[in-house]
């Protein structure tokens, strides 16, 4: 009887680790249409952390590196995929534009440079290492809080002062909420 040859340890360690990303892919493939409760999910985990990093009182350079994250998640979340501002430089060169400009064009749907289940796995990760890191002390760099938290709230609003402005420039609604929905004939 011929027996399979033994497997080298690299080999078993790529095996083992192909099984566990196809597992983890799986995963995500079922949880994929669940949108409220992935992002409730994401939510609670989030508290979780929040509540970590109050009752701990430290690691304050971690929640803030999750939120510069987070926020830079949500930014390109509401970006489109092809942006206007740059369309518009080459329409007046004559080249083609993505975004109709004229009634009689084709009229093409907002993309999002960022879609909302890569958003959603991005975000739940981050916290999710954020919250890991918490629990060791090399993390923890003494920092004033205080001014990290005022930098987070200008940075917020500076950024998405910047955003409305070109939404509305470029007349551009991220979100289905309020959008005309036809119903089937």
């Amino acid at each position: 009887m011929d027996s399979p040859p033994p497997e080298s340890g690299f080999s078993a360690i790529t095996s083992q680790t192909n099984k566990a990303a196809r597992l983890y892919q799986t995963y995500l493939d079922k949880v994929t249409p669940y949108t409220a409760q992935r992002w409730t999910g994401t939510g609670v985990l989030l508290l979780v952390f929040m509540c970590r990093i109050i009752y701990a009182q430290g690691w304050y350079i971690v929640a803030y590196s999750l939120g510069i994250y987070l926020l830079n998640l949500f930014l390109a979340f509401l970006t489109p995929k092809f942006d206007p501002s740059l369309e518009q430089e080459e329409l007046e060169e004559g080249g083609p534009s993505a975004l109709p400009v004229k009634n009689d064009e084709e009229f093409r749907p907002f993309i999002r440079r960022l879609p909302e289940f890569k958003f959603w796995h991005s975000a739940t990760r981050a916290t999710t290492i954020g919250f890991f890191c918490t629990w060791f002390e090399v993390f923890d760099i003494p920092v004033f809080w205080p001014v990290l938290v005022v930098y987070w709230f200008l940075l917020f609003i500076l950024t998405m002062r910047r955003q409305i402005q070109h939404m509305i420039k470029y007349r551009y609604v991220p979100f289905t909420i309020g959008k005309t929905r036809y119903s089937k004939p």
